[in-house]
């Protein structure tokens, strides 16, 4: 389903988000207060224009409240992300997802209405932790504290097992809830998908148990 998405703010996070979200067919407003980085963004979305996201009634004319969602994806600058934030919320947008530069600063995030808080930099930090110290780490998602999705690839020792044989869930309190094939997905696996080398899984469960699979 097509959606449309406002962001505000076109550092290297923000323009990463709105480029990808108009490859993947959504409809993108791309919105910052520099005229050079609205001009280079221009071809990749569907309309990029230059306002100051501080000034209300500039966002009103822009009709925000009438897309799927906003992202602040606002740098440095803690103060304009979060009085963008707030009159975004005022003016009745729905979602607001707004891009913190630290724990304190998403705290704020939220008290003044974002719906969902991001720390990129962070996030990437620890997937890059992770894959540092267990090469066959793909990527790795933290959902909470002490609960993450992690992409692997097929360790040798299971290579030829049926997940079923594996029996990851009783020995280390994971599930496996995708197998990657080539180009074939499989998506909540029965316990007789055997498992190869090349193959990728998508492993879900505590961290505490992602450690123990070694993968953690």
């Amino acid at each position: 389903m097509k959606k449309s998405f406002v962001v505000i703010g076109l550092g290297r996070f923000g323009s990463s988000l709105a480029k990808t979200l108009s490859q993947m067919g959504h409809e993108v407003l791309a919105v910052d207060v520099s005229e050079e980085r609205v001009q280079n963004i221009s071809e990749y979305v569907t309309h990029a224009v230059q306002i100051d996201a501080m000034d209300e009634e500039a966002l009103k004319t822009l009709g925000v409240r009438n897309f799927d969602a906003v992202v602040v994806a606002i740098g440095q600058d803690v103060q304009a992300s979060i009085l963008v934030t707030l009159i975004l919320k005022e003016l009745g947008v729905q979602r607001v997802v707004a891009k913190a530069l630290n724990e304190m600063h998403g705290k704020v995030l939220e008290r003044v209405g974002a719906d969902q808080v991001v720390y990129p930099e962070r996030d990437m930090g620890i997937r890059l932790a992770h894959n540092l110290i267990a090469t066959n780490v793909l990527d790795y998602i933290e959902l909470a504290p002490d609960y993450s999705i992690v992409e692997v690839a097929c360790p040798a020792e299971f290579h030829g097992k049926t997940l079923g044989e594996l029996n990851l869930r009783a020995r280390y309190g994971v599930t496996v809830i995708v197998v990657k094939k080539g180009n074939e997905v499989l998506a909540a696996p029965g316990a007789d998908v055997r498992v190869y080398d090349g193959d990728v899984l998508v492993v879900i469960g505590s961290k505490e148990g992602l450690k123990k699979l070694d993968i953690g």
